[in-house]
């Protein structure tokens, strides 16, 4: 067929060449966004009297919306890409008419405007997904304000703190990703549309027109820049990096939880899977999926940021490889975020293995070494004397639970029976009601803030 571009060629392009050059068959599925984009274009120029047929290019692209979404269209691949699609399908139905819509613009701006568009709408969704899965973990850390289980640094036991406070940090990373989506949709929402090629045009285009019949906020300012800026995308490609970084991280922990080694974490069946020789065996293979796949959402970052390091104003065709990487990390997030909130939606936490994890390790030594503190001594030597404490009941097989007061006693006179209070499990945990630590108090103090959060995003 000849091209909709071909009239300074005097030959076809080569089959495979067609093949190589088409992207119908990924920036298909901004169909919606090309269509809703041409409507506003051709209203404008009606208005702007450029062209005087814009209803019947309206409807027949009105048409084509319900068709392709009644999966009765079939692309063309040597039609190359979704925009030059749709014109050729118009053209088809309405003749004359539809060959006047690109009047104006040039497939830079357009996809510009296209990629601008789609990625707005998902952004929408996946911080609605996000919003989801705080609420999930809220109401989990809800039921466990007061299970007890050791903190960790360097992997080893540190000191005791409540389930609560630990799915609550992990609230904070994806508020975090949240404010980082909104900063992302803040800079993609302005519109291209008007630039041209690069040069803009000589039609007397209303720019601030077309702005507000797609619900954009601002306009770019510079047509060069128009058409050749995809930082928006790299900054949701960074965002989405984010988000599946500190997916992974609790990945790795329920993994480990998971184990018969720590046993604090029982998935359930849904989120589980089998193996094929060893009957026993439970896998947490969702955990390791959503692990596995961030390595996806990172490679889709480094190859955008690859592609624009060497580009040259304005277009350049390589920016078409800015989509595949786009969308595959839209999609790798949209499909995880619904998995991860029902894997701990549904799991089941060993209460009981948890607090005799905390209670092992030592890791109210710090307590100890702080009750020490306020009785007047040191803080390097308080270290010191709970540091050979510790010592001493390693090589005893005792605990500071254990220890009877003479023994306490032959390291520093200054302890007295209130030792014990202070180093029980819920004392140490419940007595950091500074701002931030893990206390009963501050916890259910956060989950509230956090029901407030979701309140009021749910009622924007």
């Amino acid at each position: 067929m000849s091209k909709l571009w071909g009239g300074r060629f005097c030959a076809q392009t080569d089959e495979k060449t067609d093949h190589f050059h088409s992207s119908i068959s990924f920036d298909k599925r901004m169909y919606k966004q090309d269509i809703n984009g041409s409507i506003a274009h051709a209203k404008m120029l009606a208005k702007q009297g450029i062209i005087g047929d814009a209803e019947s290019i309206a409807e027949g692209l009105r048409g084509i919306l319900a068709d392709i979404e009644q999966g009765k269209i079939e692309f063309d691949e040597s039609a190359e890409d979704i925009h030059m699609n749709i014109e050729k399908i118009l053209s088809e139905r309405i003749g004359e008419a539809g060959k006047r819509l690109h009047t104006g613009r040039s497939r830079n701006d357009q996809v510009a405007l296209d990629i601008r568009m789609y990625v707005k709408d998902e952004i929408t969704e996946i911080r609605r997904l996000l919003v989801t899965t705080i609420r999930v973990l809220n109401d989990t850390a809800k039921e466990h304000t007061d299970t007890i289980m050791p903190g960790y640094t360097h992997l080893q036991r540190a000191q005791p703190i409540n389930l609560a406070h630990h799915l609550l940090a992990y609230i904070e990373m994806f508020k975090r990703d949240i404010d980082r989506l909104n900063d992302t949709y803040r800079r993609t929402d302005v519109m291209p549309l008007g630039s041209g090629a690069l040069a803009a045009t000589t039609y007397p285009l209303d720019r601030d027109f077309v702005a507000a019949e797609l619900g954009f906020s601002a306009l770019t300012l510079n047509s060069l820049d128009g058409v050749s800026d995809r930082d928006f995308l790299v900054d949701l490609l960074a965002a989405l990096s984010l988000i599946m970084m500190h997916l992974s991280r609790f990945c790795e922990e329920i993994i480990l939880w998971a184990s018969h080694e720590f046993k604090f974490i029982e998935l359930d069946d849904a989120y589980s899977t089998g193996s094929s020789i060893m009957p026993q065996k439970k896998n947490p293979d969702m955990a390791e999926l959503i692990r596995g796949k961030t390595g996806r959402v990172y490679g889709g970052l480094m190859g955008l940021l690859t592609v624009m390091k060497g580009l040259p104003l304005a277009y350049n065709k390589d920016m078409q490889e800015d989509k595949e990487g786009v969308f595959d990390a839209i999609d790798t997030v949209k499909m995880i975020l619904p998995v991860f909130a029902g894997m701990i939606d549904t799991a089941k936490f060993n209460k009981g293995n948890m607090y005799k994890a905390a209670g092992g390790g030592f890791t109210n030594a710090t307590d100890a070494a702080d009750w020490l503190v306020k009785k007047g001594m040191p803080f390097r030597d308080a270290h010191e004397v709970i540091g050979k404490m510790v010592l001493y009941c390693i090589n005893n097989n005792k605990s500071l639970e254990e220890l009877t007061m003479a023994e306490y006693k032959e390291l520093s006179p200054l302890f007295n029976e209130e030792i014990y209070d202070a180093i029980s499990l819920e004392k140490c945990v419940n007595a950091r009601v500074v701002k931030g630590g893990p206390s009963k108090e501050n916890v259910l103090e956060l989950i509230v803030i956090n029901e407030r959060y979701i309140r009021e995003f749910t009622n924007e």
